[in-house]
């Protein structure tokens, strides 16, 4: 092997997920720990030990060569203790990724973060927001079918992930899964059954990987050139995600207003509509909104965006619920979770709601 080859380090953590698990004695799956590194080393095509790394780094794993890319792989492996099914992540988990990224960040050129499939659009929106001047790629991935199974697509999700981490400039928090590079906070889980369980409804993918990988340049977002911050100090945790449905009761919509509700995800019909003759809705969100409530309104259609184009949807506008645009629920949620930990005046975070801080949107005039 030419030794003018370049070698790139990646940074793996290890959350959990389905990815690592095995048939437990009743028959359900379940975590495995302290297993998943020995198990990629006797694999060929995750680890090759006759690749020769720097001394200092002689522990690290080496992924194969990979026809086309100009540089080779050593990646570490970080388990979590204890592993963690991605039902139960949350903002606490969310900041120890953030925080383990960052205190690694000089020393690897891109990360992998291997998660449960569950919440990965949770946790994939929250760093994006989280990472602020994130010059380099963290990719967060995981699998359908745990990866010591002869079906498995965990190995070629991590494969394809530990790549697009060490070789390319992708100054993002990205996803891939099923052969398919998605910007973060873009991605919702739209298949609980398929390989193919992410996708980007309302952005185009930033990647795909077929016979070569493709990447689509005018995607991706410009590298900051400020200094990586990791903002983990504190994320709001009294959210709610409104759902209006036909005939819901006011007692519903009350609760999910009352105190010490401080921001709500409305997903209201079709382009950002609700009852809006229930005068007693308006009165609810109007007094929400008011006291300091705020309200982010996204579409329940898995593609489209909000726009007061009906007379329903623009009572909304006049109650000073906010447009989301086509921001998925997800994004919406942990972007109000990281606004309203800022410390910053009310105005402001209104403002920082209404923009595109990540590319987690679209903004028009």
């Amino acid at each position: 092997m030419s030794e003018n080859i370049k070698v790139k380090r990646v940074f793996v953590i290890y959350t959990g997920g389905t990815f690592g698990m095995v048939l437990n004695d009743v028959g359900v799956l379940a975590p495995k720990p302290k297993a998943l590194e020995n198990f990629l080393r006797q694999d060929a095509n995750l680890h090759d030990p006759n690749l020769r790394a720097p001394e200092k780094h002689k522990d690290e794993l080496a992924l194969p060569v990979v026809k086309g890319e100009s540089c080779r792989v050593l990646y570490k492996i970080l388990e979590y203790d204890p592993l963690l099914d991605s039902s139960e992540i949350a903002g606490i988990d969310w900041m120890r990724i953030a925080n383990d990224i960052s205190s690694n960040y000089e020393f690897f050129d891109g990360f992998v973060v291997i998660h449960g499939t569950d919440t990965l659009a949770y946790t994939a929106s929250a760093l994006s927001f989280m990472l602020d001047n994130l010059a380099k790629p963290v990719v967060v991935t995981g699998s359908q079918i745990p990866i010591y199974d002869t079906r498995t697509d965990g190995k070629n999700n991590l494969v394809s992930s530990l790549i697009i981490a060490g070789c390319y400039e992708i100054p993002e928090v990205c996803v891939v899964f099923a052969n398919k590079l998605l910007r973060g906070n873009r991605t919702v889980k739209v298949n609980c059954n398929a390989l193919e369980a992410f996708d980007s409804p309302n952005a185009p993918l930033l990647g795909t990987f077929n016979c070569v990988i493709n990447i689509d340049r005018s995607q991706i977002r410009p590298a900051p050139r400020d200094k990586l911050r990791a903002v983990t100090g504190v994320l709001e945790k009294n959210l709610a995600t409104l759902k209006i449905t036909p005939d819901i009761s006011i007692n519903v919509i009350r609760s999910a207003l009352a105190e010490p509700i401080k921001g709500v995800v409305l997903e209201s019909y079709g382009t950002g509509n609700i009852p809006s003759k229930r005068t007693e809705i308006i009165d609810l969100l109007q007094e929400a909104v008011h006291r300091g409530v705020i309200i982010v309104n996204c579409t329940q259609c898995l593609s489209g965006s909000v726009a007061a184009i009906y007379d329903a949807g623009a009572e909304l506008n006049k109650l000073g619920v906010l447009s989301g645009s086509d921001i998925t629920s997800e994004a919406a949620y942990t972007k109000l979770a990281y606004v309203l930990g800022s410390n910053v005046s009310h105005n402001r975070k209104i403002k920082l709601m209404k923009n595109n801080l990540r590319g987690e949107m679209t903004v028009t005039a």
